[in-house]
């Protein structure tokens, strides 16, 4: 089973799609057309693995010298 790319490298790879459109004056419009609808699939592979991710992450206080973790609840 193949390993999935990380956040980065979803980034990475969706910046260079980019570049190559806007930069590349050989492409044909079906090739633009490619490029775009891969780095929307690279956006949706990013969305997901932020939303699995949300769940993770702590909210970190101190109090009374203690540090306390506490999961983050969206809208804090």
């Amino acid at each position: 089973m193949a390993r999935s790319k990380s956040f980065e490298d979803n980034l990475k790879e969706i910046d260079d799609l980019i570049n190559e459109i806007e930069t590349n004056e050989t492409l044909s419009l079906e090739e633009s057309i490619k490029k775009y609808e891969k780095a929307m699939k690279l956006i949706q592979n990013c969305s997901q693995i932020l939303e699995k991710s949300e769940g993770k992450i702590l909210k970190i206080k101190e109090e009374n010298g203690k540090l306390i973790f506490n999961e983050f609840e969206k809208g804090e």
